[in-house]
């Protein structure tokens, strides 16, 4: 475990430090569970009261909050920011593989870059190329004439389908599935055929992927994922959807077939996206949306109910219902009354 002294990190965050910059620090916890050697952060202003009582060595908080700290403050314009980047610093996650595992299954003519390492029971197939410091965990599958760029981590049981591209600096957390069929059917009188899925999936780099969230490849052209992209545990991602830079989505969310989403957007838990629809930059979508539309103009959108008791959800679903025949008595009504005069 490595010391980081105030001046060290300050420099690292481009903060400024207030009391003494000699004291050091080698992990990060909370202002409730803090103690020497550690440093913690206030972001929410609910536990600004926690400053005052916090046992941590210093604390990360805005100028206007460094006044209530009884202890050393590193003070920056945004304290989260601050933590992320020395969070990462002091980050003691293990490596997904440390050499290549005797065990592993290695095609003769696949390359690997300088210092990879592949964990026990690995597959990796023909013509597959791996960058340099690539690790790949143990019982990850590497398909056919895969490339995946330098510095990506795959953790444990991974799945990347053949003709893959993954750029440099990317994160797969376990049981990622990447270029698995999409749901391409044809119906023929009742009978279900199968369109083969000949397109691939390209992925960006710093893109991180979630456990157990399945990107599909595309059925003619590719699915796109773009630099810079996270997307959380258990999402579907299917066939030629492209998702811009830097855009974000929260767990258990759908985006349906050939959607193209935009830049810097961001997707709360659960929301479902329809297929074939375009959303553009910068649009926030809020838990348990339902996206059936493109959207055209930047903003916030929602449309999930909020949970209420049962006895409440049931007289809201009667006059749901009773809408279309309440719109029609009210139609018949406004004829019924005598026109103004001009």
């Amino acid at each position: 475990m490595t010391n980081y002294s105030l001046a060290q990190l300050a420099e690292h965050i481009g903060a400024t430090v207030k009391g003494d910059t000699s004291i050091e620090v080698s992990s990060l916890a909370t202002l409730a569970d803090a103690g020497v050697g550690q440093i913690s952060f206030l972001a929410n202003p609910k536990y600004k009261s926690q400053l005052a009582e916090t046992n941590a060595s210093a604390v990360l908080v805005t100028e206007q909050d460094a006044e209530h700290a009884t202890c050393a403050c590193l003070i920056c314009k945004d304290p989260y920011v601050g933590f992320a980047k020395i969070s990462q610093l002091l980050d003691t996650t293990p490596r997904a593989a440390n050499e290549v595992a005797p065990s592993a299954v290695i095609s003769e003519d696949a390359q690997l870059g300088e210092n990879v390492a592949v964990g026990a029971n690995a597959v990796i197939e023909s013509g597959v190329k791996l960058g340099d410091n690539v690790q790949i965990g143990p019982g990850c599958f590497i398909g056919k004439n895969a490339v995946i760029g330098d510095n990506t981590k795959l953790w444990a049981n991974v799945t990347i389908y053949h003709d893959c591209k993954i750029g440099h600096s990317c994160l797969f957390q376990s049981g990622a599935v990447i270029g698995s069929d999409g749901f391409g059917y044809a119906n023929d009188k009742g009978d279900w055929i199968k369109v083969p899925q000949t397109g691939s999936v390209l992925i960006g780099n710093r893109v991180e992927i979630g456990a157990n969230t399945t990107i599909d490849r595309g059925a003619l052209g590719d699915t796109i994922i773009s630099d810079g992209v996270i997307l959380d545990n258990l999402i579907q991602i299917a066939h030629n959807v492209v998702i811009g830079k830097n855009t974000a989505m929260a767990a258990c969310g759908v985006i349906a077939g050939s959607t193209v989403v935009g830049e810097n957007c961001v997707f709360a838990g659960m929301v479902g996206v329809n297929g074939h629809i375009e959303i553009t930059d910068r649009v926030t979508f809020t838990g348990f949306s339902m996206v059936t539309k493109s959207v055209k103009e930047p903003g916030v959108y929602s449309s999930g109910i909020p949970a209420t008791t049962n006895k409440e959800w049931r007289k809201s679903m009667v006059g749901l219902r009773n809408l279309s025949a309440l719109s029609d008595k009210v139609k018949k009504l406004e004829k019924a009354l005598p026109k103004k005069e001009d």
